[in-house]
């Protein structure tokens, strides 16, 4: 890592880096992670406020939890990554999508970002009083089992979706 980075809440401030932050996901092709970042950003300050309503648990559509989401910024303002923060697990999210969703923009990727976000979101779940956090990963996606293993993570069951989907379970426990 070349720099310094930190979490910060979602901000009107950062649209041009978040900007290109999107474009750089969407050209890759690849799936966005978390979830968060596949919302469309056209009307910036709507999904801002969408973020920060969230948050708050106001207009959450039917089943969802409160969560948080940060981006995860260099000192030159860059957004590096973006992680989720669930306040707390239904059914399917401790199955299948755990308290924290993070990702790494692509040029990114392997340079120890991962790492770095996850243990800043873990303070952060620790903060919202999260004493053990699931966190979950595709098993093809190694890197991230690593990142997980690497920030205490402990291996739990797997959990095989519908279309065959294996998903690596982990916990780890912040309290």
């Amino acid at each position: 890592m070349e720099n310094h980075v930190s979490l910060i809440k979602p901000t009107i401030a950062l649209q041009d880096s978040y900007l290109l932050f999107y474009k750089e996901w969407v050209e890759s092709g690849e799936n966005m992670v978390p979830w968060v970042i596949s919302k469309d950003p056209s009307d910036f300050e709507a999904m801002v406020q969408f973020l920060l309503h969230n948050e708050k648990g106001e207009n959450l559509p039917e089943g969802w939890v409160p969560d948080s989401t940060f981006w995860l910024v260099a000192e030159d303002q860059k957004i590096i990554g973006a992680v989720n923060i669930r306040y707390r697990l239904t059914e399917h999210l401790l199955q299948s999508g755990g308290h924290i969703g993070y990702g790494i923009r692509p040029s990114e990727r392997q340079k120890g970002y991962a790492t770095k976000l996850l243990a800043l979101a873990l303070e952060e779940a620790r903060r919202l009083g999260i004493q053990r956090a699931l966190v979950v990963c595709d098993e093809h996606n190694e890197a991230s089992a690593r990142t997980i293993v690497r920030n205490g993570g402990v291996p739990d069951s797997s959990y095989i979706e519908e279309n065959g989907n294996v998903i690596k379970r982990y916990w780890i426990g912040i309290g």
